[in-house]
């Protein structure tokens, strides 16, 4: 006869159930878990050397900025001394900014200054020049008719060397008061068309006036020969 046991039966687990366990046994069949610090270094962004490299990187941007900074500084500069210079040498340059001025003291000229006395100064050499160029222009005209003189001269002279004997034929003093009376009818009547008698001021322009116009040495010449063709005509 079979005997019965009165102790109930225990299922004994498989051994599938027990290798898929709920606190992932050896037996699970997911992957284990990974810890905070692999997944730390398994992102890209926390690489050490990536944080290296976006460190050098940004010092090379300063470094960069820098030099440009640093460069454009010393351009500044440079240009500031040669501002400064220039000033300087104005001031050496231009006479008046030498010269004291009571007004200011013994202060430094100021750049405004230094500027308006430097155009004060090329203008008043402007008007020195022009003055210089009028001189000149004068001193040819009478270079011009010192050689006319001369050439008359010369022609006098030869006109006498070819007639030795044209002076023994002289002039009575008549006939010299009539040459110089001529000279002198012809240039008043120039001279009393031409002046003003309005004021002294306008009389004193229109006489230099005249004298710069009638009284060139060309026009004394037309003058004189044509007094004397006149006098030869009436003695011969």
């Amino acid at each position: 006869m079979r005997e019965v046991s009165l102790v109930p039966e225990v299922p004994q687990p498989s051994l599938s159930s027990s290798l898929s366990g709920p606190r992932g046994c050896r037996g699970d069949s997911s992957p284990p878990a990974r810890s905070k610090v692999e997944y730390a270094y398994s992102d890209n962004s926390l690489d050490p050397d990536d944080e290296d490299s976006d460190y050098h990187q940004e010092s090379y941007k300063e470094s960069y900025k820098d030099r440009r900074r640093r460069a454009h500084t010393q351009a500044e500069q440079k240009r500031r001394d040669a501002i400064k210079r220039g000033y300087d040498d104005l001031q050496t340059i231009v006479p008046t900014c030498q010269q004291q001025d009571f007004s200011i003291g013994s202060q430094k000229l100021s750049k405004a200054i230094v500027l308006q006395k430097t155009i004060d100064y090329i203008q008043f050499l402007h008007k020195e020049k022009k003055k210089q160029e009028e001189e000149v222009s004068t001193l040819r005209k009478d270079v011009m008719a010192l050689k006319i003189m001369k050439v008359n001269y010369e022609q006098i002279v030869k006109a006498h060397q070819d007639n030795p004997h044209e002076g023994e034929d002289q002039v009575s003093d008549q006939v010299k008061f009539n040459v110089f009376q001529g000279i002198m009818d012809s240039l008043f009547q120039s001279f009393n068309a031409s002046i003003s008698m309005a004021s002294f001021q306008e009389l004193s322009a229109c006489v230099f006036s005249w004298i710069e116009e009638h009284c060139k040495p060309q026009t004394l010449r037309e003058i004189v020969i044509g007094v004397l063709h006149q006098l030869k005509n009436q003695l011969y």
